[in-house]
């Protein structure tokens, strides 16, 4: 059985990210038939229109990498109730030109950590209403939202927490066979 190449994505460009540190934990927790690459959004520009005939490099990048991906894992932090801009940003420009969507068909996991209590609940909604219009097909369940991060990861970033690990484990093979079954 062919493995199932998944394109990991963090929406935070923070080094010491709760969000960086889960995606790094999911790579680690990846089940054998499947591999998990990160794209780093760092480089990305704002999205301007007029460039998307001819996008940055970065930008043909992330395009080249999400179209030979087979699923995508978004590990989204919550700014002001919402998905970071760089998250969006990065979003957008895939998805451009108008006929030119990458994301189109893809099946997505969602997850994220957050020092607050909700573990990025509302963020992980909002990212869901994007995948709507992109034609994307988003896994509803398990949800990992990592509450109370600062307790979940030690301070070197490892993922400390054994419930949040079995969450992301699960959702990692759920991803698997959820792609497999989108593929027929």
């Amino acid at each position: 059985m062919e493995n199932i190449n998944i394109i990991g994505i963090a929406g935070s460009l923070r080094q010491s990210s709760y969000n960086r540190a889960a995606l790094r934990a999911a790579r680690s927790l990846v089940p054998d038939n499947a591999v998990l690459d990160i794209f780093e959004l760092d480089g990305i520009p704002g999205f301007n229109q007029d460039d998307e005939q001819n996008p940055p490099k970065k930008v043909v990048e992330l395009k080249r990498r999400v179209l030979a991906a087979d699923a995508i894992l978004f590990v989204t932090p919550e700014y002001n109730y919402s998905i970071p801009g760089v998250l969006k940003n990065a979003i957008d420009w895939a998805s451009r030109p108008y006929a030119q969507n990458v994301w189109n068909g893809k099946p997505a996991a969602i997850m994220g950590a957050s020092i607050g209590m909700l573990g990025t609940a509302r963020a992980q909604y909002h990212l869901r209403q994007c995948c709507v219009f992109l034609n994307m097909f988003p896994l509803n369940n398990p949800e990992v939202m990592i509450p109370n991060a600062s307790e979940r990861f030690d301070d070197d970033g490892n993922l400390i927490d054994d419930k949040s690990r079995e969450l992301i484990a699960q959702l990692l093979q759920r991803l698997v066979a959820w792609t497999r079954r989108l593929k027929g």
